[in-house]
C-alpha cells in the first residue's frame, strides 16, 4: 500500500513556532512547538522553524512535502506572499517568506494570517464544519480574527480582514499595538493580561497570590481568580466582560452558526468560555443570540491544522 502522501505546515507567533505534516485527512504528523525567542530577528527565527521543518519531515515518514502552507500574524500580504509587518513581530518588514519556503523546500508555498487559516481548519476539520457562517478569534500573544462567509474563507479587499482584535471595547483604553486605544487586545490576548496583572500590582498594596510570582502570566491569572484571588478575580472578570461583548458585536453583525474561540488564554476552558457565552446569549439581539460559542476544537494544533489546508488546497489549485 502508498504511503500517504502531505503538506508540510508552518505556524509563526509572537510566543512559539510550531511545525507538522499535514495529510489531507486534516491529521499533524510529526508537530514540533517552540519558543519563537524573536528577540534574535527575523533571521534566526526563520532559520530555526525552517529547520524544524525539516526534522519534521524527517520524523513524519511521510516522504517529502508536496505543499507548504505557512500562517502568521498580520499585517501580511498573502497575493505577494511577504509578510509586511506583523505587529507582534517587531523589525520584520517585508519578509518574503513565501520565496524563502519554496526554496527552502523546493515546492510550492503559501501564507495566511494566522487567524484566517485557523477558521478554514476549525471549518474543514473542527467546531465549524458543516456551518455555512462562522467566526474564530484567537486569544494569543495578540487577538486576531478569521471567518467563513456563505461557506468560503473571507479575506477581505486587501487580504487583512478579520481583525477582530481591534475592535474598540474600552474608547480612550489601554495603547494597542496597531497604535489605536482600547482594542480588545489590549485586554483579552495573553500578553494584555498579564500588563494589566502587574499594572494593578504596581500601582496597590492590595494582598495577591499573584505577587508571589517572579513573573506573571495569563495562566497564573486565570489559576489565581479561580483559587478565589480577588485581585485576580476582578481582572479577570474584566477580561470576559470585554471580550463578551466584543464577540456579541460580532454576533450582531454577522448572525454566524458557530463562534469559536481558541489560543493559548482558552485553555481555562469554562472559566473563559461560560462567561463568554452568558454575555453573549443575554445581551446579542435575536435571532442572532442563538450562535453557538465554543472552543477551537483542533487545541493548541489549529494554526498548523489550518496552514496545512491552505497548502492541500494550493495542491490541489496547482495539481502538484
Amino acid at each position: 500500500m502508498a504511503t500517504q502522501r502531505g503538506v508540510l505546515a508552518l505556524d509563526i507567533g509572537g510566543t512559539k513556532i510550531a511545525v507538522a505534516m499535514v495529510t489531507p485527512d486534516g491529521r499533524t504528523h510529526a508537530f514540533l512547538s517552540e519558543p519563537t525567542e524573536k528577540h534574535r530577528g527575523p533571521d534566526a527565527v526563520i532559520a530555526h522553524l525552517f529547520d524544524m521543518g525539516r526534522r519534521s519531515i524527517a520524523d513524519a515518514g511521510l516522504g517529502q512535502p508536496l505543499a507548504v502552507g505557512i500562517s502568521c500574524g498580520g499585517p501580511l500580504d498573502a497575493a505577494a506572499g511577504v509578510l509586511t509587518h506583523p505587529l507582534h513581530l517587531p523589525g520584520w518588514i517585508d519578509i518574503p517568506i513565501v520565496s524563502m519556503a519554496q526554496h527552502e523546500f523546493g515546492v510550492p508555498a503559501v501564507v495566511e494570517n494566522d487567524a484566517t487559516a485557523a477558521v478554514l481548519g476549525e471549518h474543514r476539520f473542527g467546531a465549524a464544519q458543516g456551518t455555512d457562517i462562522a467566526l474564530y478569534l484567537t486569544l494569543s500573544t495578540g487577538v486576531g480574527g478569521g471567518s467563513i462567509i456563505d461557506g468560503r474563507l473571507h479575506r477581505g479587499a486587501a487580504g487583512n480582514g478579520g481583525e477582530f482584535g481591534h475592535i474598540t471595547v474600552r474608547p480612550g483604553g489601554r495603547d494597542c499595538l496597531c497604535g489605536r486605544r482600547g482594542c480588545l487586545e489590549a485586554y483579552a490576548s495573553g500578553s494584555s493580561i498579564a500588563a494589566r496583572a502587574a499594572d494593578l500590582l504596581a500601582a496597590s498594596d492590595r494582598d495577591s497570590s499573584l505577587r508571589e510570582l517572579p513573573v506573571v502570566r495569563a495562566e497564573h491569572v486565570s489559576a489565581a481568580a479561580a483559587a478565589g484571588d480577588p485581585l485576580a478575580g476582578e481582572l479577570w472578570s474584566e477580561t470576559t466582560d470585554l471580550l463578551g461583548q466584543a464577540v456579541t458585536d460580532l454576533v450582531n453583525l454577522f448572525e454566524p452558526h458557530v463562534v469559536v474561540l481558541g489560543g493559548g488564554v482558552t485553555r481555562s476552558g469554562a472559566q473563559l468560555l461560560d462567561p463568554v457565552r452568558h454575555i453573549v446569549r443575554t445581551t446579542a439581539m435575536a435571532p442572532a443570540a442563538r450562535a453557538t460559542v465554543t472552543l477551537a476544537a483542533l487545541g493548541d494544533e489549529v494554526c498548523v491544522v489550518g496552514a496545512g489546508v491552505l497548502a492541500l488546497d494550493l495542491m490541489e489549485t496547482t495539481r502538484v
